[in-house]
């Protein structure tokens, strides 16, 4: 994604994707947090399966770890690109899918990295 404001969808060309699970994703939003399930992870963004999606356009701070081999502590910016309501009538679970708005370049390479190679994370000063 060249404009980190946009909310455009990523390129799935351009931006592979690994089906890693991340445990738990944590949104603060004064005294709430919300938690959710991350099933898909890229360098621009990844999918949190919830039953309680925000609404697309909606931007917040994210925090989560990713697990080893990664390592990694994520806290950034993102945005919802899109999201889905519960369904009985639907074969997919309801969630949403985040870009990430200000995600370090390291990590965003890492990300990167690991989904191609599974290589682990570098050190990120914050």
């Amino acid at each position: 994604l060249s404009d980190s404001n946009s909310t455009s969808v990523a390129d799935p060309s351009k931006s592979l994707r690994s089906p890693l699970i991340v445990l738990r994703v944590k949104v603060d939003q004064a005294e709430k947090a919300f938690f959710g399930y991350a099933t898909n992870i890229s360098r621009s963004g990844l999918f949190i399966a919830t039953t309680n999606p925000r609404q697309a356009e909606n931007h917040f701070v994210i925090e989560f770890a990713l697990p080893d081999p990664l390592g990694c502590q994520v806290q950034c910016t993102c945005a919802v690109v899109w999201s889905r309501q519960y369904s009985r009538k639907s074969i997919y679970g309801p969630g949403m899918g985040l870009k990430f708005v200000d995600l370090p370049e390291e990590l965003a390479e890492a990300i990167d990295a690991w989904v191609q190679h599974r290589l682990p994370c570098p050190t990120v000063e914050t």
